[in-house]
């Protein structure tokens, strides 16, 4: 897992707390309206052993005209305008986007797909996966290297959504879609039928060791040893372990767009031959925390009907959000891209690409099926 990622820790702790902050606000002909839901999972445990496993998450949606949208921003990162706690735009029922993180990361730092969906007619909602991102205080080194438990808050938020008696009836349950970034591109695969077991996929580093998202940073606070320890003694992650021995397809989901994906480098086509549905990658040609070129292999051998667009301009951070003219000098690996394209303008057309991907896969239904 490449190291840097977990510098968005500390950026991000505070998001729940700084939801509202908003220095500036506008109204917007089409304003995107974005509140937070508390769920838990009561089937799985908190990291802790304490409780349920908590799923906290961020929602975008369609607000009513006249709704005032505010600057979000934390540290050097820019998420963008929304309006907070504003009414929905209507009574429509909408097809739902679901976006998962990268590690160490949150919710907030896919605002800017969210909102580009949004505009397009979509809801769209993405958890802050328990134990592997910036917006809890403690690090849960289980959280980091059992991925299958963020593909597992798939299914759960989607019940929840529906269930929601706010939300519920502004989403169209035939029509869910699925986006991640990195090891969130794996978790929206693995929620579509992907399956990575952690046994073959450590097997498969041992004989890759130079593969990034093989290699744990020294900043992430514990070690393989600890890892194994916890394997041995502790009851959350051999729980977590008998899981991720049993595949998940959510058959609910219609499509996935999955941008740098992380894993899919060792996969082999049994590892992806569960996914049955339309897949969209968006890779970076200039990543260097997922093996390129590997990656298009096992996406051609195991999802050869699936389509990919490489960015010429990109690299693996080029999919965060923007950061402020700071960022560029404090997190230069973080914030500045190689090639001469804006993030900005990067992010339009991942927007427009993604966007035209949903647009074709999750059109209504056709009356009578």
């Amino acid at each position: 897992m490449p190291s840097s990622r977990f510098l968005l820790r500390g950026l991000l702790a505070a998001l729940p707390l700084l939801a509202g902050l908003a220095p500036a606000a506008a109204l917007a002909s089409d304003p995107v309206g974005r509140l937070y839901r508390a769920y838990e999972d009561p089937a799985r445990s908190h990291w802790s052993g304490t409780g349920a496993r908590p799923l906290v998450v961020t929602v975008w949606y369609p607000a009513a005209a006249g709704s005032e949208e505010q600057d979000w921003s934390l540290g050097v990162f820019r998420f963008g305008r929304s309006a907070l706690d504003s009414p929905f735009a209507d009574a429509a029922r909408r097809p739902l986007v679901v976006l998962s993180h990268g590690t160490g990361g949150a919710a907030a730092q896919l605002a800017w797909l969210a909102a580009a969906l949004v505009r397009a007619g979509y809801v769209v909602a993405a958890p802050n996966h328990h134990g592997n991102t910036g917006a809890e205080a403690e690090r849960w080194p289980a959280g980091f290297v059992l991925p299958g438990e963020r593909a597992r808050d798939i299914p759960v938020l989607i019940d929840r959504l529906l269930a929601d008696p706010q939300l519920g009836p502004h989403i169209d349950a035939g029509r869910i879609g699925l986006a991640g970034f990195s090891i969130g591109g794996y978790t929206v695969l693995a929620a579509a039928g992907a399956h990575l077991p952690v046994a073959e996929r450590d097997a498969r580093c041992r004989r890759q060791a130079d593969n990034p998202v093989c290699v744990l940073p020294p900043e992430a606070g514990f070690s393989e040893a600890d890892v194994r320890e916890l394997a041995r003694t502790d009851a959350p992650f051999q729980a977590a372990l008998a899981r991720d021995a049993q595949p998940l397809r959510d058959a609910r989901i219609r499509a996935v767009y999955a941008m740098a994906p992380a894993f899919v480098s060792l996969a082999g086509p049994e590892h992806l031959a569960g996914v049955q549905v339309p897949v969209r990658f968006a890779l970076a040609a200039h990543d260097a925390q997922i093996v390129l070129d590997g990656t298009r292999q096992a996406i051609a051998a195991g999802l050869p009907q699936a389509s990919v667009q490489v960015l010429p301009q990109a690299g693996h951070y080029s999919f965060l959000a923007e950061c402020d003219a700071r960022g560029a000098e404090v997190l230069p690996e973080l914030c500045s891209g190689p090639g001469t394209m804006s993030r900005a303008q990067l992010h339009r057309q991942v927007e427009a690409d993604a966007v035209a991907f949903f647009q074709a896969h999750l059109q209504p239904p056709v009356a009578g099926d």
